[in-house]
């Protein structure tokens, strides 16, 4: 199973939401984590980058690791 197969699975059980882009699409939340945030509450929202290569994955640790890719990316 490639990676891109892997994720998609996860995503159709319900394990996780697609990869998105931070900057552009912000974290998937539900209503009531959009109330807690209004209102001033911190809660916790974890992320992880996915990587096509090796090279990127280098890059981005040499840079930042602050970026996730978007769903359409992956053509889901």
């Amino acid at each position: 199973m490639t990676f891109d197969e892997w994720i998609k699975d996860g995503y159709e059980r319900g394990y996780c939401s697609p990869p998105v882009c931070v900057i552009h699409d912000g974290i998937p939340t539900t209503a009531s984590e959009d109330e807690e945030l209004f209102d001033g509450e911190e809660p916790c929202f974890h992320g992880v980058r996915l990587y096509d290569d090796l090279q990127t994955k280098n890059g981005c640790e040499a840079n930042s690791p602050c970026a996730v890719w978007r769903a359409s990316n992956l053509g889901w």
